[in-house]
């Protein structure tokens, strides 16, 4: 029954998603900078795990029932992943399954699709 409450919420189109990504991103940055700065003396090869052990870390939290289902830059767009499956498979076709949202008419990704599910105003 929830799948259909959502399915006349407002949903959110490719741009959106890649604003609330890009904040992400610059959040993410500077959090690593910093910690590589302070561990690894600013080594930034020496410092690549430990970026990808935050991020890992920022969406797993995030993207859980403890996020809410929004990262920081969602919740500044106001917007909420309603659930969070297969994103990997549409990432690993260069992107097409992501790219897919600025195209569909229900805004929906390939890993939209997979799960049912739709990205909606917060």
């Amino acid at each position: 029954m929830a799948a259909a409450t959502f399915a006349t919420t407002n949903k959110i189109g490719f741009l959106t998603r890649a604003l609330a990504l890009i904040i992400d991103l610059i959040l993410l940055a500077i959090v690593s900078s910093i910690l590589n700065a302070i561990v690894f003396g600013g080594d930034v090869v020496r410092g690549n795990g430990l970026s990808t052990l935050i991020g890992l870390a920022y969406y797993l939290y995030f993207w859980s029932s403890y996020g809410h289902g929004q990262t920081l830059g969602n919740r500044a767009l106001g917007i909420r992943v309603i659930r969070y499956v297969g994103l990997i498979l549409s990432c690993i076709v260069v992107f097409i399954g992501v790219i897919w949202v600025a195209f569909d008419p229900n805004k929906q990704g390939w890993h939209d699709k997979i799960a049912s599910t739709y990205v909606v105003k917060a």
